[in-house]
């Protein structure tokens, strides 16, 4: 797994880069920033819908299943008082001639996610000066 080096382009955009990928992130301008790019907590979650999305993909691909169509729609309930997610919905849209004997496998690989499974987990952190 590659290290993650991040950067201070101005304003406040952070950047990311991941291997020889730059994830770009900004803050919106009602937040002092330019609103350039999504915020880290927005690409955040966006790799949830990301990774749980490459392995529906990943299935529907293995078994030379239709992909025309493909939709994973991704849903956050915020509790109120903390402003934290407390529910991440994802919804699922299959390709006409998918029939609903994969349903509950393709729902199993979308549980699969790396990124969730991290959460399920989490690692510890360990930040100081360096």
């Amino acid at each position: 797994m590659p290290d993650v080096m991040v950067s201070f382009p101005g304003g406040l955009r952070v950047d990311a880069k991941v291997g020889e990928f730059v994830v770009h992130t900004d803050q919106p301008a009602g937040g002092g920033g330019e609103g350039s790019a999504p915020t880290p907590f927005a690409v955040f979650l966006a790799s949830l819908g990301a990774c749980a999305g490459i392995y529906v993909l990943g299935y529907l691909k293995a078994r030379s299943l239709p992909t025309d169509g493909l939709e994973l729609r991704q849903e956050h309930e915020v509790d109120p008082d903390t402003g934290l997610v407390k529910t991440v919905r994802m919804r699922i849209r299959l390709p006409k001639g998918v029939g609903s004997e994969h349903h509950a496998s393709i729902v199993r690989s979308a549980q699969k996610c790396a990124v969730k499974k991290h959460l399920e987990h989490p690692p510890a952190f360990d930040v100081a000066i360096a």
